[in-house]
């Protein structure tokens, strides 16, 4: 007799499609294998970013603020050159943040004596608050508040406008270079720390050349020479070329503001679930950090400009972070560097630590004297 068909209707498709097959458990644990990873979160655009905007706003103030420093000075100065037949200006302290290595040199002083200095003083109060301001805010004081780093910037843009494209140097000679102004850096810091002892740091600031370290940067800038002009002029160009030359290669000055920044509780974070690998951080980071694969950049080269942050085009994705993820609001580092700024030098004032004990007087001898000064 003919068996008869089973019946259709007693056969579940759906448990049929989805039971494993006992006879091939190989394929089960192909198929859970290749299972698909977790879909990302949608993106969300990031909104209008004025992150730039407001670094530019207070480098163009501290540009500005700079610029009136110089003029000042120059007319000090040649109120005596002049025997007093010029315009008289009183003598701006802020100009001894451009003595950096004065600066340093204060520093061991006050390290070693407890006492703020007699000479120079706005020099070691400015070089504290740019310290304090890298430690704070990742070397912010290089992009947010340096004027030579302003300047360099404004040259590779340039360059890049004029000649469509900027130029980078291959990793193998961009690493060597780098390291240059780390040994720059590391000569000063031996030559003030190790080899000067105190007494040796007081008598060069008693000294003729050390009272006129100012009027010689001064003169440096007025009286030019033709070597001085050629290398100036060689980092011009370089600085057109190639982003932030200066910065980059032989800043001993960055260095140091760098290594600060080590110790800043914030840094760059990325979150790899929004992020979508577009890879725009990286290509705008002036100082060619990997940031599109880095979850955090801890890097000294770091100088917190947000240049990175501005480009990420995902909400949430690329941020300034404090710890605990907690997101920094570029105007949170506009007003902290500024504000870091204004109370050290407040500070300064109020204390009677920001203008130096030399009187102008003095400076009648001084200008006269000064050119025939030997560097003890």
């Amino acid at each position: 007799m003919q068996t008869p068909p089973p019946d259709m209707t007693d056969v579940n498709p759906t448990a049929a499609a989805t039971e494993p097959d006992s006879a091939h458990p190989q394929a089960d644990t192909a198929s859970a294998a290749v299972a698909p990873p977790p879909a990302k979160k949608k993106p969300v655009r990031r909104k209008g970013d004025r992150a730039q905007v407001l670094r530019r706003a207070v480098q163009l103030a501290f540009l500005a603020l700079n610029v009136w420093i110089g003029v000042q000075f120059y007319l000090f100065v040649r109120f005596f050159e002049t025997g007093g037949a010029s315009t008289w200006a009183t003598r701006p302290a802020g100009v001894e943040g451009w003595l950096p290595i004065a600066g340093l040199m204060n520093l061991k002083a006050l390290l070693l004596t407890g006492s703020m200095p007699e000479l120079y003083p706005a020099g070691l109060v400015l070089f504290l608050a740019f310290l304090a301001i890298s430690i704070v805010f990742r070397k912010a004081f290089c992009s947010w508040l340096c004027p030579v780093g302003t300047l360099s910037e404004a040259l590779w843009k340039a360059g890049r406008r004029l000649l469509g494209r900027s130029f980078l140097l291959p990793r193998w000679l961009d690493l060597p270079l780098r390291g240059l102004k780390y040994l720059l850096l590391a000569f000063f810091l031996k030559t003030v720390f190790v080899d000067m002892p105190l007494f040796a740091v007081q008598a060069f600031f008693q000294n003729p050349y050390g009272l006129t370290l100012d009027l010689r940067m001064l003169d440096f800038f007025r009286h030019m020479g033709g070597t001085a002009a050629a290398v100036v002029g060689a980092l011009a160009v370089a600085s057109l070329l190639v982003p932030n030359f200066w910065c980059r290669y032989a800043c001993p000055y960055g260095a140091f503001m760098g290594l600060a920044g080590w110790l800043s509780p914030l840094r760059i974070r990325r979150d790899p679930d929004p992020c979508i690998d577009c890879g725009k951080c990286a290509k705008v980071c002036p100082s060619r950090l990997p940031v599109d694969v880095k979850l955090n950049v801890l890097s000294p080269e770091c100088t917190g400009c947000l240049e990175c942050v501005s480009a990420c085009p995902v909400q949430g994705a690329l941020d300034l972070a404090a710890p605990v993820r907690r997101r920094v609001p570029a105007w949170v580092v506009a007003a902290g560097v500024a504000g870091l700024f204004l109370a050290f030098v407040g500070v300064a004032k109020l204390t009677g630590h920001w203008d130096g004990a030399l009187p102008a007087e003095a400076w009648w001898d001084l200008v006269r004297t000064s050119a025939g000064a030997a560097h003890p």
